[in-house]
C-alpha cells in the first residue's frame, strides 16, 4: 500500500508511436470512405435525409442508438465517477430496460402516427402549441447542453493525449474541438441521418474494442479484479491535495486519506451500487425512483435517441434493434466505470501518478497515456475520436430534423421534398457555425461537468416524459393538460437551476425553504416535479373538454384498429421475447453482484 504522505509529482504524458498513429489515420480512412460512399447515394426526399428513407435494418439501429449515447460524459464523466464514487453511477447504465420500453411499448405508438419528430408526435396527440414548445426547448438544450458538452471533452481528449501543440501556438485543445466539429458536421451536412447510421456501426466497433484494451490491460497490471475489489472496498479513501513543496516553492499533489465529518478515514464502497440517502448525488431511493424518470424521457422521448427507430423498415426492425442497443448499452458499465475503478486502484497502488485521485475526470485519459503499450494507444484514442464524433454527428442531425420538420415547414408549408432537403443541410450547418462559435466558451466550463448535466436533465425531463406516457395511456389526457404540465415543469425546473447556481455562488441561510431546494439532490427534484406534473396534466384534462377522437385513434392504448393489433403482434417473436428475457436476467445479476 502506498504511504499516505508520499509526495508525487506530475508524470510526463506518453507520446504515441508510429504505429498509433498509423491506427489513426486509418480510422479516419475509413470513416470517411464510408460517409463518401453515403454521400454517393444521395438523398432526394425529406424521408431519405432525415429518415434513412426508412431503409433502417436492427444492426443498424441498435448499434446507432448505442454510439449516439457514449459521448463524451461516459468517456471522461463516466470513468471519473468510477474513480471517485465507483458503481453508485452505474444506474443510469443500468436504465438499459429503457430500451425495451421503447422498443415494445412506444415504437408502435409512433410508427402509426407516421412522424418525423418527437414534436410532431405531440402534434398529433395534442396540438400545435404542445409542437412549438418542445421544438424550440429541445434545441436551446441541444446548443448548450449536447453540442457544448462534445466539444469541450473533444478539446481535453486532444490536449491529454496530444500535450505538445500540433501547430505552434495554437491550443490542441482548440484544434481538436474545432477539428471534430468540422469533420463531423462536413458528412452529417451531406449524408444525413444515413451517413450518421453508418459511420456510427464501424464507430461501435472501434469503441468496444479500444475501451476493452484500456478494461484488460488496466485488470492486468492492477492484479486482477480480486486484487482490484481488495483495493477499493473497505480502505482508506484517498485523495491528492495541492500543497506549496516548502524547498522548492512549487506546487505539488500530497496523497492523504480523505476525512469525514468525525475527523475519520473514510472508507471506500466502490462495488456497492447503492449509496445511504444522506448521499448528496446518489441517494438509493432518488436512483431507485428518480433517475428512471431521466431514462424514461432520453430514451422513450427525446429526438436525439427515438429518430433512429423511426428510420426502420418497420416495427420488427425498430424493436430488434432496441434490443441489440440494450444489450450494448450494459457495456460501458464494465468499458468505463472499472477503468475508472481501476486508474484509483492504479494510483493507490503507486503505479500510476496522484492526477486521478486530485481529479477524478483524468482517470481515462491518463490510462490512455500511461497504461497502454504502444501500439493500443493509437486504438483507444481513435474510440475517444469515435464516441466523440458520433455523439455530435447525432445532435447535429437531431436538430436539422427538429428545425426543418417542426418549424420551418410550418412557416413554408408549400415546400418541396428537396428544398426541404436543403433546408435541412442549411440547418445543420447553421448547428455546426454555433458549435464552432461556441469553442471559446467552453474552455470555461466547470469540472462538475457530468454532474450538472445529470442536473439539468433531471429538471428537463419530468414534464415531458410525463406528457409522452400519459398521453400513450390515459386517453382523457387532452392539450390543455399537456400544455399546463409541460410549462409549469419547466418554469419549475428553470427556477430549480437558477437557484442552485445562486447558492453556489451566496449560500442560503441553513432551515429555510430557498436552502433546502437549492440543495435537496437533483434525483428527489426529478420524482417531485414528475408528481407535480403528471398531476396538474390529468386535473386540468378533467375540468375541459375531453380530446378530439382523432387525436386518440391509433396512437393511445386501446384505439388501435384490429388491423394495427395484427400488424405489432406479427412484427415480434419467440426470440424477442428470449433475448428480452436475457438482458433483464443480466440487469438483476449485476445489481445482485454489485450490492452490499
Amino acid at each position: 500500500m502506498l504511504n499516505t504522505n508520499m509526495i508525487f509529482f506530475a508524470q510526463a504524458p506518453v507520446s504515441l508511436g508510429i504505429w498509433d498513429w498509423g491506427t489513426l489515420v486509418a480510422y479516419f480512412a475509413i470513416l470517411l470512405g464510408i460517409a463518401w460512399w453515403v454521400i454517393s447515394q444521395q438523398n432526394k426526399t425529406s424521408k431519405d435525409y432525415f429518415l434513412a428513407g426508412k431503409h433502417a435494418g436492427w444492426i443498424l439501429i441498435g448499434t446507432s442508438l448505442f454510439c449516439s449515447n457514449i459521448g463524451s460524459e461516459h468517456l471522461i464523466g463516466l470513468a471519473g465517477t468510477g474513480a471517485s464514487d465507483g458503481m453508485a453511477m452505474a444506474h443510469y447504465e443500468l436504465h438499459a430496460w429503457c430500451l425495451l420500453v421503447l422498443g415494445w411499448v412506444m415504437v408502435p405508438f409512433y410508427e402509426r402516427s407516421g412522424v418525423y419528430t418527437m414534436p410532431e408526435f405531440l402534434e398529433r396527440r395534442y396540438s400545435a402549441s404542445a409542437r412549438w414548445f418542445l421544438s424550440v426547448v429541445s434545441l436551446i438544450a441541444y446548443i448548450f447542453t449536447k453540442i457544448s458538452v462534445a466539444l469541450f471533452a473533444g478539446g481535453i481528449v486532444f490536449k491529454v493525449v496530444f500535450p505538445i501543440d500540433l501547430i505552434p501556438g495554437f491550443s490542441n485543445f482548440w484544434l481538436g474541438a474545432m477539428g471534430m466539429v468540422v469533420v463531423t458536421g462536413l458528412y452529417t451536412v451531406l449524408g444525413g441521418l444515413r451517413a450518421v447510421l453508418y459511420t456510427e456501426l464501424m464507430q461501435t466497433a472501434v469503441l468496444l474494442i479500444g475501451a476493452a484494451a484500456v478494461l484488460f490491460v488496466g485488470l492486468h497490471q492492477v492484479g486482477g479484479w480480486d486484487e482490484l475489489k481488495k483495493t477499493v472496498q473497505g480502505t482508506d479513501r484517498m485523495i491528492a491535495v495541492q500543497e506549496i513543496d516548502q524547498e522548492t516553492g512549487a506546487t505539488i499533489l500530497v496523497v492523504k486519506p480523505k476525512l469525514n465529518e468525525r475527523n475519520q478515514p473514510e472508507k471506500t464502497d466502490h462495488f456497492n451500487l447503492w449509496k445511504p440517502n444522506s448521499h448528496p448525488q446518489f441517494p438509493w431511493f432518488g436512483l431507485l425512483f428518480g433517475a428512471p424518470i431521466v431514462g424514461l424521457w432520453y430514451w422513450c422521448t427525446d429526438q436525439y435517441i427515438v429518430q433512429r427507430t423511426l428510420a426502420a423498415t418497420g416495427q420488427r426492425a425498430a424493436r430488434r434493434g432496441t434490443i441489440f442497443g440494450a444489450y450494448l448499452k450494459l457495456t460501458p458499465v464494465f468499458l468505463f466505470i472499472v477503468p475508472g475503478m481501476i486508474a484509483y486502484a492504479l494510483a493507490v497502488q503507486g503505479k500510476l501518478g496522484p492526477e486521478v485521485l486530485h481529479d477524478p475526470n483524468q482517470a481515462f485519459p491518463i490510462l490512455v497515456t500511461q497504461v497502454l503499450p504502444i501500439g493500443l494507444k493509437g486504438l483507444v484514442v481513435a474510440a475517444l475520436l469515435a464516441a466523440l464524433m458520433s455523439s455530435l454527428a447525432s445532435v447535429f442531425n437531431a436538430s436539422s430534423a427538429l428545425f426543418t420538420m417542426d418549424i420551418y415547414s410550418k412557416l413554408v408549408p408549400n415546400s418541396s421534398e428537396a428544398h426541404l432537403v436543403w433546408v435541412g443541410r442549411i440547418a445543420t450547418t447553421v448547428m455546426v457555425v454555433l458549435g464552432l462559435a461556441w469553442i471559446p466558451v467552453i474552455g470555461f466550463m466547470p469540472g462538475t461537468l457530468y454532474g450538472y448535466l445529470q442536473s439539468v436533465q433531471a429538471y428537463i425531463a419530468p414534464p415531458i416524459a410525463a406528457v409522452f406516457f400519459l398521453g400513450v395511456f390515459y386517453r382523457r389526457v387532452n392539450a390543455y393538460g399537456c400544455m399546463t404540465g409541460l410549462i409549469t415543469g419547466f418554469i419549475l425546473g428553470m427556477c430549480r437551476l437558477v437557484i442552485e447556481i445562486m447558492h453556489g455562488i451566496s449560500p442560503f441561510a441553513d432551515g429555510t425553504f430557498m436552502h433546502w431546494f437549492a440543495t435537496t439532490s437533483f434525483t428527489f427534484v426529478c420524482i417531485y416535479l414528475t408528481l407535480i406534473c403528471s398531476a396538474l396534466i390529468v386535473g386540468v384534462s378533467l375540468a375541459t373538454p375531453k380530446p378530439r377522437p382523432e387525436q386518440l385513434q391509433g396512437i393511445t392504448y386501446g384505439s388501435a384498429s384490429p388491423e394495427q393489433r395484427k400488424e405489432t403482434r406479427e412484427s415480434w417473436t419467440m426470440t424477442d421475447v428470449v433475448t428480452t428475457g436475457g438482458l433483464i436476467a443480466i440487469i438483476i445479476c449485476i445489481y445482485v453482484y454489485f450490492t452490499g
